[in-house]
């Protein structure tokens, strides 16, 4: 693919819980094999805000890319209603002894997000792939900074609960169902990727060997984290892009079915806190959100594969 010039390309900061999932990883590969993406900056949120950082700072590294900020943000959700949930193997496989990185930026990744998009209204996309948390704390001490951004692209949310038998919430949103709400109905000009189309989608032990296949450090990294994460070998080798297919809609919306909505969430509820409730428009130009509903799903898995491993990957 062509180089582009910095004018020509999507001007991105990443906002994620990098950890155990691995979707994650999977988006921030696909962002750093996408050209038309400059990733201008990444933020971490939700409990060890430092550990996510190093992940991200190492595979950074290890891609060649030293300049790219990473910064971190909160750790808590916003209203602290809700206990963290932090599973897993964090950082096991990627993070060595020498990986401290405490040398990092010190700005908080809400100052960081206020003074960018501050200083480039309508400049910046923000693909936030976590609990939403650095972004309401950003709407909510900048009340320009919605208005400001150019898209806020969000994975999280489930619309049609009754189809896949996921419950009512998805993990991000109830992580902070509080930030959730303040993000989802801010007006901002808003793409949502909900679990209706990323559970559609996955990686299989196929893609993750033509990643490996690459022969880098950086390839080798992005397939041991795939490999090691615990559903993908109770899936029998597989599972699911929910971040990367996130990211995939800024790049091939064309990949996807898209509906408008108004979408609140669910606060209060013993059995739904933390759902999403999507409900037409009242009117005609009234949508809050644009929300995909539908997925090619071979055309979204292939170009997933080809941007993560960097090669021309098979539709099934």
């Amino acid at each position: 693919m062509d180089t582009l010039s910095s004018e020509q390309q999507i001007r991105v900061i990443f906002d994620t819980d990098i950890g155990t999932d691995v979707d994650d990883c999977l988006a921030l590969a696909l962002l750093l094999g996408s050209p038309e993406i400059n990733i201008e900056g990444i933020t971490t949120v939700y409990g060890d805000v430092g550990l996510r950082a190093r992940m991200c700072r190492k595979l950074l590294d290890l891609h060649g890319d030293a300049a790219t900020p990473v910064y971190e943000g909160v750790s808590k959700p916003l209203v602290g209603i809700d206990p963290i949930y932090w599973p897993g193997h964090e950082g096991v496989g990627l993070l060595g002894p020498d990986d401290d990185y405490r040398a990092g930026p010190t700005t908080h990744a809400v100052d960081y997000l206020i003074e960018t998009v501050r200083a480039n209204p309508g400049g910046m996309h923000l693909l936030a792939v976590g609990p939403l948390t650095n972004v309401a704390a950003a709407m909510t001490r900048d009340p320009s900074f919605a208005g400001n951004l150019k898209h806020l692209t969000i994975m999280g949310g489930l619309i049609q609960t009754s189809r896949y038998g996921w419950g009512v919430a998805e993990h991000n949103i109830t992580c902070d169902p509080e930030s959730a709400r303040i993000v989802l109905t801010s007006g901002a000009a808003m793409s949502l990727a909900p679990l209706d189309v990323t559970l559609q989608t996955v990686i299989r032990e196929s893609g993750v060997e033509q990643i490996r296949a690459k022969g880098s450090l950086y390839h080798a990294a992005v397939a041991d984290q795939v490999a090691r994460y615990p559903p993908f070998r109770e899936r029998g080798g597989s599972t699911f892009l929910h971040d990367p297919l996130a990211a995939a809609t800024m790049l091939k919306p064309e990949l996807f079915t898209w509906e408008d909505f108004d979408v609140d969430v669910e606060l209060a509820g013993r059995l739904t806190r933390g759902m999403t409730v999507a409900k037409m428009p009242r009117g005609e130009g009234t949508a809050t959100i644009r929300v995909a509903t539908g997925v090619d799903v071979p055309g979204a898995e292939a170009f997933c594969l080809e941007r993560i491993a960097g090669v021309e990957a098979t539709r099934r």
